[in-house]
Formats: C-alpha cells, structure tokens, sequence
C-alpha cells in the first residue's frame, strides 16, 4: 500500500538527524560542487523535493531519491541511487501531457547509477573541476503520474572555486541529458474523460486528447550556477540559479525554463542539511490552452520548487 511522503520521510529524517556529525556536503540544493569523496568513504543521502502549482487546478507532486555513494579512488566515485514519487493533481487537463485526475502516494519511480571523476582540485588548484556521467531508468512520467518507460544518459561538468579563505563558494555546471521514452497507452475510462474535457476546453464536440504511444527522443541542455557563504560555524547561506531547455525529435525547441532561489546550509561532522527554495522566474514554447502565465513554462514544470537534502558520512 503507498503512503503519503510527509510522515515516512520526516522520521526517516529524524532518525538521520541524531546520527553524529560530517565532511563532503552539497552547499546547493540543484547546483554541484567538484569535490568526490575521498577513497573507501561512503555517504548516504536523502533527497526530498516539492514541486507544485502549474497555474490552474491543483497539482503538488513529491520526488525522493536514497543514494549511496563510495569513493572508488581519491579522484572516482559511484553512486546508486532508488528514485520515488507521489502526485496529486486535479483540475485542470494538458494535451498530451495530463490526461486528468491522479492521486496517488509515495512509490519507487526509478533509478539511477553515476561517476564522477575529479580532474582538478577546488582546495588544491586554482579552480575545482569534475565530471560526471549518469544512468537512469524511470517507469513513471514525474508529469502525468502515467506509467512511462524512460531511459536517460546524462554527462554534466562541474566547475569549483573557493574564495575568502574557503569562506565563500563559487560553483557552475553545465550539461547534456539525451532520453528515450515510451509511454504505455491509457485506459479507455482515462481516455473518454480526457476527450470530454478537450472538447470543453476547445467548444469543438469532435475534439480528442493526445496521447502519443511511440518512442520519443528528447535532448536537454542545462546551466547552472550558484553561491555560498560560510556566516557562522558550520552554516552557510547561498543563492542559485537554474536554466534548462529540451529539443524534441518533431518540434525542435519544445520548452525552455529559468528558476532562481535562496538556500540555507548546515554542515556538522559527519552529517549536513540543505534547504533551497527555487521559483521559476521565466519559461516559454508550449503552453497548454487558457495559461494564464504566458511568461512561464507550466507543462513539465511548475511555479514553485521546495528541494531538502540530507548526507551521512561513513
């Protein structure tokens, strides 16, 4: 039986929060550093992130990843990663994307398996830089809630720099997702209210909902970049900011988005917190009928993201 994210998780969290204190930790919420771990280290990580409101109805969707990761070497790591989501969506349909209605709690979605490879050192070098590659494999679209096979491959760099005697943090990435993905079809009762609600939305009786089935290959680009200041012993507060867009094999350019936000740091011994609120700032291409926010990409993303992570060094 699912169940809703907010009490597994908060205890999960808590229990994580007794353990003692840590070393390498992620100042950022979406942004990375170019530190690996250093050899035989392993760390553990929770990652719960909020994303909610595309304009009309409701719509509130929950993703988790629990991720373990070692130091292979002083400059490789490899991590494993098991995905889930929940969603809970209703008002408002989008052609091609969301069919309706969906409810549903806290389930595995996915995962993942990632390298990162560190060619210089932040603390050593004039600047920190490293690489990383990634794997996934998801079985439900983060959107609709839909059953969607999707497989991804992922290289990303990322880029370090320390500043007033490591007191200020500096770090950009910059990336590269290629995706293949198939989605199953929908049920005939899902498929009937989605044409009725198309057919409302457009005033055309013969109007029907697209929901493509054959195998879609997407490419998306995405920069980041971010700051974080040391202000007191072990916090640190920092800003980041996030830009994607994603080319679809028929349409070219089918979305671009461009989110922003602060974050606030903890790092302790052996354990370290981050909190990062992001909005999106601006968006465009597709839009679904009668968006309102016609400056905001509201398809695949939202207004409003709420990211919590978590890391254990053992």
């Amino acid at each position: 039986m699912a169940v809703k994210p907010t009490a597994s998780l908060a205890a999960l969290a808590a229990a994580l929060l007794t353990l003692p204190a840590q070393a390498d930790e992620n100042l950022l919420g979406y942004v990375s550093g170019a530190e690996t771990l250093p050899q035989g280290a392993s760390e553990a990580y929770l990652f719960v992130t909020r994303r909610w409101d595309k304009g009309q109805g409701d719509y509130t969707a929950y993703d988790t990843e629990v991720e373990y990761e070692y130091g292979l070497t002083h400059r490789l790591t490899a991590s494993l990663a098991l995905k889930g989501q929940s969603i809970d969506a209703s008002g408002l349909v989008i052609d091609g994307y969301l069919p309706g209605a969906e409810n549903y709690g806290l389930k595995p979605s996915g995962i993942e398996a990632k390298l990162k490879y560190n060619f210089l050192s932040a603390a050593k070098d004039l600047v920190g830089l490293s690489g990383t590659f990634a794997l996934k494999q998801n079985w439900f679209d983060p959107h609709s809630g839909k059953d969607k096979d999707t497989t991804k491959a992922d290289f990303s760099l990322q880029l370090q720099k320390l500043l007033l005697d490591d007191q200020l943090t500096l770090v950009a990435n910059t990336g590269i997702e290629a995706t293949y993905a198939k989605r199953a079809p929908l049920d005939a009762a899902t498929q009937a209210s989605a044409d009725a609600a198309m057919q409302a939305l457009t005033s055309d009786p013969g109007a029907s909902f697209e929901w493509p089935t054959e195998p879609e290959m997407e490419i998306e680009f995405k920069f980041g970049a971010g700051a974080s200041y040391r202000f007191a012993s072990n916090w640190s507060i920092g800003a980041e900011t996030l830009y994607q867009t994603e080319f679809e094999t028929e349409v070219g350019q089918e979305r671009w988005s461009w989110f922003a936000g602060p974050s606030i740091h903890y790092g302790g011994e052996k354990w370290w917190a981050t909190l990062t609120w992001l909005e999106q700032l601006a968006g465009g291409k597709e839009q679904y009928i009668n968006q309102a926010d016609d400056n905001l990409h509201l398809i695949e993303k939202t207004k409003h993201e709420l990211r919590f992570k978590l890391g254990y060094n053992f």
